[in-house]
């Protein structure tokens, strides 16, 4: 891990009782395990934000000529 920095984080209580039960259980830190959340979390979102990025490129269908296509293809 390089150069960590220090911040204050505020749990809710029945939270950071798990967190202490899970940490003494698996024994890492807690530390540890918020940091793991947190970048699975953040890629989680890399994924979504790549994924929006793919779609970006398909073409964009009104809502009501998809439905009026469909009644006329006997589909509805």
């Amino acid at each position: 891990m390089s150069d960590p920095k220090r911040t204050t984080v505020y749990f809710e209580p029945d939270i950071h009782k798990a967190l202490r039960l899970k940490s003494a259980v698996s024994e890492r830190s807690i530390s540890e395990m918020v940091n793991d959340a947190v970048r699975a979390s953040l890629a989680e979102d890399a994924e979504d934000l790549a994924a929006f990025d793919d779609r970006a490129k398909e073409p964009t269908v009104d809502f009501e000529d998809f439905v009026k296509k469909m009644k006329r293809s006997g589909k509805l």
